[in-house]
């Protein structure tokens, strides 16, 4: 008998179509009902419940009761990451949807992923970051750098992020970018606080991330390459 997590389970859930739909349509790390689901899918209500169903006993999932309504969320933001994950290899691997739609290319220049920000934007905030010493890349691995002024110059106080199981920093591979943005809870503090300041705004109802023009000026000003 073969011994050690099974990864074909999990890949039998993520390989039916209607399910990825419906775990995709949650990677901005919003919860919605299962008929907003369904429709993300594609597929009737009765179908969608059994997927749903299926999604949550198998631990991809949680149910989240508010009033008299159901929701449906991502179990953890590990499951976010390895949507993403996903979508970076079906993106280099030619598994393409062939009509990406008007919105694809605002997408791919910033959006939400589960609780950071992921795309152009955010790669480059990375890029930025890892220049100037605030983060630094251990083969493969991110750490915080020594220096931390500058995070508290932007806002974020680093003895303020949370400490447990999650990492301070950590890597993940952005579909679009076909390299790393931010993750972590470092990462979720960078969004909040460009958030706060001002520059961008989530979009309702959709992952995209839209910055105004004086944001995006200040965004790049703060994370232009370093010299």
């Amino acid at each position: 008998m073969k011994l050690g997590p099974d990864i074909a389970r999990i890949g039998a859930l993520l390989g039916d179509p209607a399910r990825a739909n419906m775990l995709t349509a949650l990677v901005g790390g919003q919860a919605l009902t299962a008929g907003e689901l369904a429709r993300e899918a594609g597929i009737t209500a009765s179908t969608a419940s059994s997927h749903l169903a299926r999604l949550t006993d198998d631990g991809l999932l949680v149910r989240v009761k508010q009033s008299r309504s159901v929701y449906y969320a991502l179990a953890s933001r590990e499951v976010a990451e390895l949507l993403e994950s996903l979508a970076g290899l079906a993106a280099r691997t030619g598994h393409l949807r062939t009509r990406p739609g008007p919105k694809e290319p605002a997408l791919r220049r910033a959006r939400v992923c589960y609780d950071h920000l992921a795309g152009e934007l955010a790669v480059a905030m990375l890029d930025s970051l890892l220049a100037r010493g605030v983060i630094e890349d251990r083969d493969g691995s991110l750490i915080l750098g020594a220096d931390t002024g500058f995070l508290r110059a932007f806002g974020v106080q680093t003895d303020a992020l949370p400490r447990g199981r999650r990492p301070i920093c950590k890597a993940c591979l952005d579909w679009s970018e076909r390299r790393s943005h931010l993750a972590g809870a470092l990462g979720a503090a960078m969004l909040t606080r460009i958030y706060d300041l001002g520059w961008a705004r989530r979009t309702p109802g959709t992952r995209l991330v839209t910055f105004s023009a004086p944001g995006l000026a200040s965004f790049e000003a703060a994370f232009k390459a370093a010299n």
